[in-house]
């Protein structure tokens, strides 16, 4: 009988430490919700400015961005399950789109806002999916 309470007492333990990293892991939405806005003003700096101050505007925003990102998810201490293979997925998913956003802006349409935005839209796009699935599984 008492083998069968300890193991009823670690079960018990386990499932806590289950519920508190779902509650924690939060912080990986928040994290694709930022990235996600961050292409909604990268994309158009990169698609609709040419030149040298473009690419110097467009790579200290990056370093910003990408600076914030990392600090934020390194200060975490909850990573569930998973979180590799769906990271990777999302960042190579976003890294496609935004390889062709900027590849199909600056050679095909040059300076078209209408472009720009859609780009934009699309870069965010995965983000904001991974964001919303994290969301609903956090909870």
């Amino acid at each position: 009988m008492q083998d069968a309470a300890k193991a009823v007492g670690a079960l018990g333990r386990a499932a806590g430490l289950e519920q508190a990293a779902r509650r924690r892991s939060g912080w990986y939405a928040r994290y694709l919700w930022a990235f996600a806005g961050g292409q909604l003003v990268l994309v158009p700096i990169a698609v609709l400015w040419h030149g040298p101050v473009s690419a110097a505007v467009f790579a200290v925003t990056n370093a910003l961005l990408v600076t914030g990102l990392s600090v934020y998810a390194a200060r975490q201490r909850v990573v569930r399950r998973g979180f590799g293979v769906k990271h990777g997925v999302l960042v190579g998913s976003w890294a496609v789109v935004f390889a062709l956003s900027i590849t199909l802006g600056t050679a095909a349409f040059g300076h078209g806002v209408p472009f720009a935005a859609v780009a934009a839209l699309a870069c965010a796009l995965p983000l904001a999916v991974g964001a919303w699935t994290e969301t609903r599984s956090a909870v």
